[in-house]
């Protein structure tokens, strides 16, 4: 009899295993130029204070900084950093780490109307080559901004990447965190802050924290201790 003949298998192409960050949809555009624009518009009413614990912000700091801020307080982040930061100095410059998924295309596109430059990845999704991006940035003379917590928590809880980035640049971490009397707190994970009309915002920054490019893994940790517990006691919800 004749052999059977057998069907060839069909190779299915191997997975590269490299993850692509989402791009924005048109919906998602649309919805971060009107976000944009209520954030401004909200901003524009709001009443500031700074309690510099950092001593960086007599005018615009003198050094390239990495911002250290809490997930759920990115609402008023990048008014910050113009309002602190470009205000004194017009040619400061700001990339910042953003989420590889979905909701990350928004706030990447949100970032980009405020003329901040967003670094795709996080701690589960792109963490080593986001990390490497951010620094590169920092290379460039870019000012830096982590969510040390984001961008899935828990809460609170600064995670390794910060530490790790200011080690790679040498550049030095500003714990910073901001209270509002009048706010709404969504039903997330991190409990987002949403500033209302009129509101007080104080914003608070503590003691810098310096990482050393040679530093071992148990300085790393000890240094990420500190930069939690210091961000903890400036931040009052």
């Amino acid at each position: 009899m004749d052999a059977v003949r057998r069907k060839p298998e069909i190779q299915r192409p191997k997975s590269s295993g490299v993850v692509v960050p989402h791009k924005p949809k048109w919906h998602q555009r649309l919805a971060a130029l009107l976000v944009y624009g209520l954030i401004r518009s909200v901003a524009a009413t709001v009443r500031f204070e700074m309690n510099d614990g950092s001593g960086l912000f007599n005018g615009a700091p003198r050094e390239r900084i990495l911002f250290s801020i809490w997930h759920n307080r990115l609402a008023l982040s990048l008014v910050l950093y113009r309002r602190y930061v470009v205000r004194f100095a017009l040619e400061r410059r700001l990339a910042a780490m953003v989420s590889a998924s979905r909701d990350g295309g928004l706030l990447a596109r949100i970032l980009e109307h405020f003329g901040a430059e967003p670094v795709r990845g996080s701690s589960s999704r792109r963490g080593a080559r986001a990390l490497r991006e951010l620094a590169a940035w920092g290379e460039r003379g870019y000012d830096l901004a982590i969510t040390p917590d984001g961008p899935r928590g828990p809460s609170y809880k600064v995670q390794e990447g910060v530490i790790s980035t200011a080690q790679l640049t040498g550049l030095p971490i500003v714990p910073t965190s901001y209270h509002l009397n009048w706010k709404i707190r969504l039903k997330s994970w991190d409990h987002f802050q949403v500033p209302l009309p009129f509101a007080r915002c104080r914003i608070t920054t503590g003691p810098v924290v310096r990482v050393p490019r040679e530093a071992s893994e148990s300085q790393r940790e000890a240094l990420r201790q500190k930069l939690e517990e210091t961000m903890q006691a400036i931040t009052r919800d």
